[in-house]
């Protein structure tokens, strides 16, 4: 292999660039695609073990948690989750630059900033948790993560919205203020089939009737679904940029 001298221009050439447009598809993609092969999967081969509950009554739609715990869906799921969570550490961390660069001189946005930074970890971390702790595994760990993966994912969008409201007041970008008026209305639709899937779950532990807790799977759906969304506004929020691994220039290199 020719070797190149460090100040060569060849060597100064970015290794990887990649479209921001492009990574916030594939991001979001990789959990889609893997939750519909989950449940289609459970449906047609599993449909007895992924809809039974302790009531013992019909259901006709597996939760996502009975979705992603039978085999092969649980190692579909898990690959997709894997692939994706590493751009989704570096998009929030992709956010916080760009906050900190938008309110650099306004204290209180600089802490809901970092606030909204520590969500998302949160978010991804609880997201990974209940991944990889199935709830047939060891249920109390899968369900610390699914409190954690809703609750981050929850404040995370009522602390974003709240952040791009700031910037849509004194904002003329027609991207921007498309992208405020998404963030806000996936945050009210998310959290209103929280509310419902909350009620159904409640009310089939209690009455057991039959279908129910086909109701609470499909909000459940509607939840992650819209979750993905909000955070597909990024390829409104950086469509411009590129994601790039080169060589650091030789008077920065430590």
């Amino acid at each position: 292999m020719q070797q190149v001298p460090y100040g060569s221009v060849d060597r100064d050439k970015p290794l990887i660039r990649v479209p921001f447009t492009r990574l916030a598809v594939i991001t979001v993609c990789l959990p889609l695609l893997g939750l519909i092969a989950c449940v289609v999967l459970a449906l047609l081969y599993h449909s007895n073990d992924s809809t039974y509950t302790h009531c013992g009554v019909p259901n006709y739609l597996p939760s996502v948690s009975a979705a992603i715990s039978l085999t092969p869906e649980r190692y579909i799921w898990r690959f997709c989750i894997g692939l994706h969570s590493a751009p989704r550490f570096l998009i929030a961390a992709a956010y916080f630059s760009f906050y900190r660069g938008r309110f650099s001189r306004r204290l209180t946005e600089q802490l809901l900033s970092v606030l909204t930074f520590l969500l998302a970890l949160s978010e991804n971390i609880g997201l990974l948790l209940l991944t990889y702790v199935s709830s047939t595994e060891t249920y109390s760990v899968h369900k610390s993560g699914f409190i954690m993966f809703i609750g981050g994912s929850v404040f995370h969008m009522l602390c974003t919205c709240k952040l791009w409201s700031m910037i849509a007041k004194y904002s003329l970008s027609s991207e921007e203020m498309m992208s405020y008026r998404l963030k806000r209305r996936l945050f009210i639709f998310n959290c209103c089939f929280c509310l419902l899937a909350f009620y159904f779950f409640r009310r089939h532990n209690k009455y057991c009737e039959a279908g129910i807790y086909s109701f609470f799977a499909g909000c459940e759906y509607l939840v992650v679904l819209s979750n993905m969304a909000f955070h597909m506004t990024a390829y409104l929020d950086f469509g411009g940029k590129e994601v790039m691994v080169a060589t650091p220039p030789e008077g920065k290199r430590f």
